[in-house]
């Protein structure tokens, strides 16, 4: 059986003449694009309002002053405009209006997701104890509508809490929170406990935090111990002087507590090892005390602090003193040596001539050379001269 529905020329364009739009969802901070479409506009413009009824383009036109709407498309038969950097407050029902007789409007619903932010784990208390019983919380604001948590032990899924939900003060986002207890084993030395948070708005995107735990095998654990170093090891009035706290244990210490005997309250407590001096004073002679604390125990090492007056500072005078002093010795260490190499250069020469002499007095003249007596031959007188030819 069948039916036939007839409708009179009068609907049928009235159906024309209506507008349609689509409902959008955008994350917080996108952008939103909506589309206005009418078959039969009727020489009438298409407009878009926002949920508080105010215009935002009538036709190619623009009417509310906000850089972030933008026209994307303008004809007789479509108005479509774009949101960006959308915020939460942008949520609700946009009307396309067509101002025809009568006046014909459809709506969009909005939906603006609110993106949680990573979450934040709390409750770890450092170096487990094996087969100790541990609850670790977890915490993300800023969703919308309200994010899940769930937990994992590496691979494994931790069964925790169901997710609590509480409205944040904006009116529009959630607080999701979640808890998860469980029994530590010594396989679960080094282990990361995660906790990720699961929403729409992250299109599948990883946000998690892990928190990583220490069991300790009480068959190797041990109670710590320290010792004092002073850097620089003798310090002096006005230098800068740190005191390390060297602390050794299984677990290793993670808190420092500093004292001076004599002073109330303690001077420092805090996980780094260090006490600094920026500028030492004889007041700061004394001794002081440094406990190391693990879970295992304390352990307190003392220092006695003696400020020695400051180095003596050399004048000007002196330093230039000692670089012509240093002049003068490098200048005579060259003279001595060069007099020991001229001694021994006079020595070896000397003997050379010596003996070239004593040979020339028994040998005959050289069969080249002949004596000429300047004065007619004679052997005598003063006047004599030698040729060498």
């Amino acid at each position: 059986m069948s039916s036939t529905v007839w409708s009179s020329p009068d609907m049928l364009a009235s159906q024309d003449s209506q507008p349609w739009t689509s409902d959008e969802t955008v994350v917080a901070g996108g952008t939103v694009v909506l589309k206005c479409q009418v078959k039969d506009h009727e020489d009438s413009s298409l407009q878009w309002s926002n949920p508080a009824q105010q215009t935002l383009y009538f036709g190619e036109k623009r009417a509310l002053r906000d850089n972030r709407i933008q026209l994307v498309r303008s004809t007789p038969h479509e108005l479509s405009i774009s949101i960006s950097n959308v915020a939460l407050a942008d949520e609700g029902e946009y009307t396309c209006s067509i101002f025809t007789m009568p006046v014909r409007t459809a709506k969009s619903l909005v939906t603006v997701l609110g993106i949680p932010q990573k979450p934040i784990i709390t409750g770890y208390k450092s170096s487990l104890r094996e087969k100790d019983t541990t609850t670790l919380n977890c915490q993300s604001s800023g969703s919308k509508p309200a994010a899940q948590l769930t937990w994992r032990k590496g691979d494994q899924e931790l069964h925790g809490e169901p997710t609590r939900i509480q409205e944040d003060p904006n009116g529009k986002t959630f607080t999701v929170s979640s808890s998860v207890t469980f029994q530590v084993t010594r396989e679960d030395d080094g282990a990361d406990i995660v906790c990720s948070v699961n929403h729409e708005s992250l299109k599948g995107a990883d946000r998690s935090t892990a928190q990583r735990i220490e069991v300790l095998c009480m068959s190797w654990a041990y109670t710590p111990t320290a010792k004092i170093r002073p850097d620089p090891p003798h310090p002096r009035e006005g230098q800068k002087l740190l005191l390390h706290c060297e602390g050794r244990g299984n677990p290793a210490p993670q808190q420092y507590l500093w004292e001076k005997e004599g002073s109330v309250p303690p001077l420092k407590m805090t996980q780094e090892s260090a006490l600094i001096f920026p500028f030492l004073n004889k007041s700061d002679s004394g001794t002081y005390g440094c406990t190391a604390t693990s879970n295992m125990g304390s352990y307190k090492a003392y220092y006695t602090l003696n400020v020695n007056d400051p180095s003596p500072v050399p004048s000007s005078a002196s330093t230039y003193h000692a670089v012509i002093g240093g002049i003068v010795a490098f200048i005579v260490f060259l003279l001595l040596i060069l007099l020991i190499f001229l001694g021994h250069y006079l020595i070896r020469h000397k003997g050379t001539y010596l003996t070239h002499e004593a040979k020339g007095s028994d040998d005959a003249p050289d069969a080249d050379t002949a004596i000429i007596n300047a004065e007619g031959g004679q052997s005598g007188g003063d006047d004599k001269k030698e040729y060498f030819i």
